[in-house]
């Protein structure tokens, strides 16, 4: 009987634990306290060493948030090898190669060791050791910006990294020899850095391949090399995306009427020089291509010199022979399209599209009604084609007139009003709604200067969509000015155009070419970008300075004894 109660009671009590073992307890304070470490091996600040592992104890059970990706190990180790692992209030670090000699290493945990219940991060948790006799000290430390920035910049991927001198990878090939993550506002610190000459970079990570992507990750580099033998401050980076595939013509033939090139990627310059071009022979760009049609079949071959240069300089400089045979195929139906929806005030600007060159226009039925009775016939004064040797792009310039009842007024293309050169017509008709403003809701004048820079500029005003309204290329002036613009909210962005080509150009790493410098105005007060703009003011008292170029703008100082020798 006793035998019988006692195991009664032994397994009453195992039931309960298990119970209680299972259920979560109800109420009660949020763990808001993060992991804290009590125990390293090898100790922070060690020398002389040359660990197989890292591990650390925490006062809590922790968990790993990306570790490969959030946990910065400098100098580069070969990180693939690395085996990351968390059990119970223990983290692993599994180092599977041999390290430098001489050299200090940092491990940067940053956010990655968190407590398991509610995911607070480990705060400061940074192990530094050496395998030789001291700790390497020195730092370099900066700011990263974009130069062109969405609305909310986000620099969680943003990486700056230091390559040796004689290192012969690059941002572009492996992951650096020294890397740090940028922080929320653009500011980044390299720290325990050894005595010597580095090339600098920065590059948004967006894969998390410890390296840039050429084609499509935004990246900025210091021109020359920098020699580190005391702390450095203000290196700053200006990220922009550039793509440094070298421009190429992949192919060209006769294609359903047209000679298309095809090449690998969009040419922002484009020559082509023949005898017959803007005469019988005219070209149109598309994404990619190239598209050259004759008015006539052309059996024999004609010489064309092809000059195409791309965003970041490289181009294409050959002669091709191009042949029209006759097109046994039905040509392409021709299509056309305006920018309706803008505003204007006694002018209409419009502007039509086509998917190939125009060669008649029927005035007739190209029109803008007023009202039941009254309309205004489009007349060959009223357009012109952007460039003569496309003619896929037309502007019309029409003067309404004040009389005009309605804000809105249409301009309308009917059905047959184009011909293309295959002779194909428009077999849609288009309406395209233009909305007339009136004079007293436009502010007068938006003017100002840029201080601290040298022109060209080119000047752009942007809405609060980052749309560009308007432009200005300043060649020997620092002094721009808008007029007549529509109430709203704005930006003005300065492109300092070095080369005077009217554009913004980007960088070329391969060629040791930066990208042109973009800034903005920035109010003194509160460093916003915004201008708002209302009918009838006049503001012509805007000052613009530039920010500052990618480059190091300045160095920490040594300190000296004093001039009394205390």
């Amino acid at each position: 009987m006793k035998i019988k109660y006692t195991f009664l009671l032994v397994f009453s009590v195992a039931l309960f634990t298990q119970c209680a073992k299972q259920s979560t307890p109800q109420g009660g304070p949020r763990d808001e306290d993060p992991p804290k470490l009590l125990e390293a091996n090898p100790k922070d600040q060690s020398i002389n060493i040359k660990p197989e592992e890292i591990v650390l104890v925490f006062d809590e059970y922790i968990k790993l948030d990306n570790p490969n990706k959030n946990i910065i190990i400098t100098p580069r180790v070969k990180k693939d090898e690395v085996v990351t692992t968390a059990l119970k209030n223990t983290v692993t670090i599994e180092l599977n190669q041999e390290l430098e000699d001489n050299t200090t290493y940092v491990f940067n945990f940053q956010k990655s060791v968190q407590d398991l219940s509610e995911g607070n991060p480990a705060e400061n948790l940074k192990i530094v050791f050496s395998t030789g006799s001291s700790i390497d000290s020195l730092e370099l430390s900066g700011q990263v910006n974009f130069y062109f920035p969405d609305k909310q910049s986000d620099f969680k991927n943003v990486l700056v990294g230091l390559y040796p001198e004689n290192d012969t990878t690059d941002l572009f090939t492996a992951a650096p020899y020294y890397i740090s993550q940028v922080d929320s506002t653009g500011q980044f610190k390299i720290s325990n850095i050894k005595n010597g000459n580095y090339r600098a970079y920065a590059w948004n990570d967006a894969n998390n391949s410890l390296k840039a992507e050429f084609k499509s990750e935004a990246h900025d580099f210091l021109k020359d090399t920098i020699t580190i033998e005391e702390n450095i401050e203000g290196a700053i980076f200006n990220l922009s995306q550039a793509d440094l595939t070298p421009i190429r013509l992949l192919r060209s033939s006769f294609t359903n009427g047209s000679y298309d090139l095809i090449l690998n990627k969009n040419a922002v310059d484009i020559k082509l020089e023949n005898e017959s071009l803007g005469k019988s022979i005219f070209y149109t760009k598309e994404d990619k291509r190239i598209r050259l049609f004759s008015d006539k079949s052309i059996p024999d071959s004609l010489a064309f010199k092809v000059k195409l240069i791309d965003s970041v300089g490289y181009q294409i400089d050959t002669l091709i022979y191009v042949k029209f045979p006759v097109n046994e195929r039905k040509p392409e139906e021709l299509t056309v399209t305006a920018n309706s929806g803008k505003n204007f005030t006694g002018t209409m600007e419009a502007i039509l599209s086509f998917n190939k060159p125009i060669t008649k226009i029927h005035t007739d039925s190209l029109y803008i009604p007023l009202d039941s009775v009254r309309s205004i016939k489009i007349g060959p004064e009223m357009y012109y084609f952007e460039d003569s040797s496309m003619r896929n792009v037309l502007r019309l310039k029409v003067s309404i007139p004040d009389s005009t009842q309605s804000d809105v007024v249409t301009l309308t293309v009917a059905d047959s009003t184009f011909q293309d050169i295959q002779l194909q017509y428009n077999l849609k008709e288009l309406k395209a709604n233009y909305r007339k403003i009136r004079p007293e809701t436009l502010a007068d004048l938006l003017a100002g200067r840029i201080n601290n820079a040298e022109p060209p500029f080119v000047v752009q005003l942007l809405d609060n969509k980052d749309e560009l309204k308007a432009e200005k290329k300043l060649i020997d002036t620092n002094n721009f000015r808008f007029e007549r613009i529509e109430a709203g909210t704005y930006k003005i962005r300065v492109i300092e155009d070095r080369n005077g080509n009217g554009r913004w150009d980007p960088g070329n790493f391969f060629e040791n070419k930066q990208a042109e410098r973009i800034f903005y105005f920035k109010n003194p007060e509160n460093s916003s970008t915004d201008i708002i703009i209302r009918g009838g003011w006049t503001n012509d008292g805007i000052i613009i300075e530039p920010s500052k170029p990618t480059g190091i703008s300045q160095k920490k100082p040594v300190d000296n004894p004093s001039e009394d020798g205390g």
